[in-house]
């Protein structure tokens, strides 16, 4: 038999990372299990979905619960029966509580800290889109929309301001320099902010001509650390989507303002099945 052509390699590992990022998706308690996000007040009180009274004080929130609400610490198991606090720090989360189902974790209670506020979001395994997921939609593997480029790093690392999919939370988009490339149908070169990832790999997060028809608003994909010379492979059938895709209740972030691709980018993850 005949060693696989490099189409075929290519077609071969974009299946595997295929599989690998709807097992991600498909975790306990993961981005499609979210019911709710909700902000903690200053005075103690029930919310939804979730039972004790929550509050903070700015500095830390807290949790007042009773036996019969049948809360337990996510790290430990042991009963929540009186009053705990916690502090985090800006965009820091924390799987605080649990109750529910019949062994008590169906409903993972997270704390959050955004925008210097706490919330909470309720993770809830029994969520519809949840148990109803059967993977992402995705454009055909299409080995045009593996592209070289270069990396242009700044010298030093660029806050940018940012809007996320939560209108009430703004974010900062830390630039440490520009992916650069050609794709079909545009002459100009096209210039994209990117964020550092581990291992020196890069992250860009774009819009293109697709955004609000067949993908959501804005896709992110992941690029290899660029080589000695700067040069880097921006393989866009790995466009994957924000959590915001999946869940109305992300604080996702937006792309910088002018990251955007002026043709049909037809790679990548589609919107989600509703």
């Amino acid at each position: 038999m005949s060693a696989p052509t490099t189409a075929d390699q290519q077609l071969a590992r974009w299946e595997r990372f295929r599989a690998g990022r709807n097992a991600a998706l498909a975790a306990d308690h993961g981005w499609l299990t979210l019911t709710s996000f909700q902000w903690l007040g200053s005075v103690p009180e029930p919310l939804e979905l979730v039972p004790g009274f929550w509050s903070t004080d700015g500095a830390s929130a807290t949790l007042t619960a009773a036996a019969e609400d049948g809360l337990t610490f996510v790290s430990s198991g042991d009963p929540v029966i009186g009053t705990y606090s916690e502090t985090l720090q800006d965009e820091e989360s924390l799987n605080w509580v649990q109750y529910g189902g019949l062994d008590g974790t169906q409903v993972v209670v997270e704390l959050a800290m955004r925008a210097d506020k706490y919330a909470i979001r309720t993770r809830d395994n029994g969520s519809a889109v949840y148990t109803e997921f059967s993977g992402v939609p995705t454009y055909p593997f299409n080995p045009e929309w593996v592209i070289r480029g270069r990396f242009e790093a700044y010298e030093n690392p660029v806050e940018v301001p940012i809007g996320t999919a939560n209108p009430l939370v703004d974010g900062v988009h830390v630039s440490v320099g520009e992916v650069v490339f050609h794709v079909p149908g545009i002459a100009h070169e096209v210039r994209l902010h990117a964020e550092a990832e581990k291992l020196g790999a890069l992250n860009v997060t774009f819009h293109d001509e697709t955004n609000g028809d067949t993908t959501d608003e804005w896709r992110k994909v992941f690029i290899p650390k660029p080589r000695p010379d700067g040069s880097v492979i921006i393989d866009f059938n790995r466009a994957i989507n924000y959590p915001s895709a999946f869940t109305p209740y992300g604080t996702c972030p937006m792309p910088v303002r002018g990251n955007s691709i002026d043709v049909r980018v037809e790679a990548g993850e589609k919107l989600p099945a509703d």
